[in-house]
């Protein structure tokens, strides 16, 4: 059995794609997904199967569909690519100082061409760096107030993204621990 961290992108932002977390679950759970977990209500999940990151995407995406009607873009991750994620951030931060470090998670590898391009693009306080798996950004404003967001960089890249902050990364690393055990 694997344990997978998936994020889900674009629920309950803003009144949109409201899902209880309890009934994501409990659809999770009917839908053969083992030890399902989620935390806070922006589609965080840790799950349990023996089937591939890919296949867990996808049947997750339409467990989605046919319980509450949402197409939502589904990331699945592995607990190995979760914690290479978070070793490479290149940006400080600790427990008691990680408020502008943000991890905008890419859905597929971008263009070079593309992430050069975008590289070289700057904002007052506002830093990044691009992986294939990841987009580290380090934001003194916070990410509800900065230029480089999930849409900028979707535009940009041309592909899916979802963000999360610190926080929660280091959460999701800890549940999926815990649950690897």
């Amino acid at each position: 059995m694997h344990t997978y961290i998936v994020f889900l992108r674009g629920i309950n932002v803003g009144g949109h794609k409201k899902i209880r977390m309890a009934e994501l679950r409990s659809s999770l759970s009917n839908a053969g997904f083992h030890s399902a977990q989620t935390y806070i209500q922006s589609g965080n999940l840790i799950v349990q199967s023996k089937a591939s990151t890919n296949e867990v995407s996808t049947k997750i995406h339409q467990v989605i569909l046919d319980s509450f009607g949402f197409d939502v873009p589904v990331l699945t991750l592995t607990y190995s690519t979760l914690e290479m994620i978070l070793k490479e951030n290149p940006y400080p931060a600790t427990p008691e100082d990680n408020k502008a470090i943000y991890f905008v998670l890419l859905f597929d590898e971008p263009e070079s061409a593309l992430s050069e391009a975008l590289q070289n693009e700057t904002f007052v306080n506002e830093e990044l760096t691009i992986t294939p798996a990841c987009i580290y950004l380090n934001s003194q404003q916070g990410y509800g107030n900065t230029k480089f967001n999930s849409n900028f960089f979707e535009r940009r890249l041309k592909i899916q993204t979802t963000a999360r902050n610190w926080k929660t990364m280091k959460r999701m690393e800890q549940m999926a621990s815990e649950m690897s055990g």
